[in-house]
């Protein structure tokens, strides 16, 4: 349920559905990302500009002199969420992932953290369908969720300055992927060598929130035949 909308400045608003972060809760916020998004191609709104989505709550941007405020607020009040049809399906994937040593850069520290041994690390990893709650932090870079209580880590005690490119790390209850290379704390549990993000596509990332995904372990001698 949307618990309220307030303006951000004089150009943006945030829709809010509480403080849960849960997959019930992200359900609604996509719901309204892309009823929100649907309004602007259609032309029904105009002058949005961006449309953000997050764990439980929706950023809309937009141009002032197209657009107020008040505007896209009553027309968002004016609409049922939970009548709303499901305009996009979301997409199931499957990733695949090398848990080799050379990639899971933080394998001695997970497995000393939650008493497990890497092959039960793996199998509990490889077992879940992950949620993709958001897409944020650099472009194309997914947060997953909702990992098995097991896995449950705190992030390490020195973030790095330069996590590789196509690394999966793991962080509380989430799973994310560093679509570029970038500074990050998150445990690395392996990497994937396919490219999340492509600026040259009309929808340049192949995560959109919604999705699900399934991690599938492969050889690190395969992960140059699958670029």
């Amino acid at each position: 349920m949307l618990k309220k909308i307030t303006t951000v400045g004089d150009s943006s608003i945030i829709c809010d559905f509480g403080e849960n972060v849960d997959l019930i809760t992200n359900s609604k916020v996509i719901k309204l990302f892309y009823y929100v998004k649907n309004l602007s191609q259609e032309k029904k709104i105009k002058g949005l500009l961006n449309y953000t989505p997050s764990y439980n709550k929706l950023l809309i941007s937009f141009d002032l002199e197209k657009v107020k405020s008040n505007e896209i607020i009553e027309r968002i009040n004016s609409v049922d969420l939970t009548a709303i049809p499901e305009i996009i399906k979301p997409k199931n994937h499957l990733i695949p992932i090398c848990y080799d040593e050379e990639f899971a850069l933080d394998l001695k520290l997970m497995e000393k953290k939650l008493n497990l041994n890497f092959s039960e690390i793996i199998k509990i990893h490889s077992e879940t369908s992950f949620f993709v709650y958001m897409i944020g932090f650099i472009p194309g870079h997914p947060y997953m969720g909702d990992m098995d209580k097991k896995l449950h880590l705190s992030r390490i005690p020195t973030p790095r300055l330069r996590v590789p490119k196509g690394s999966i790390g793991l962080a509380e209850k989430f799973c994310n992927t560093y679509t570029f290379e970038a500074p990050g704390g998150w445990n690395i549990i392996g990497k994937t060598p396919l490219e999340f993000f492509d600026i040259k596509k009309n929808n340049p990332s192949i995560l959109s929130p919604g999705d699900t995904v399934k991690f599938e372990s492969v050889k690190k001698s395969e992960i140059k035949n699958l670029k």
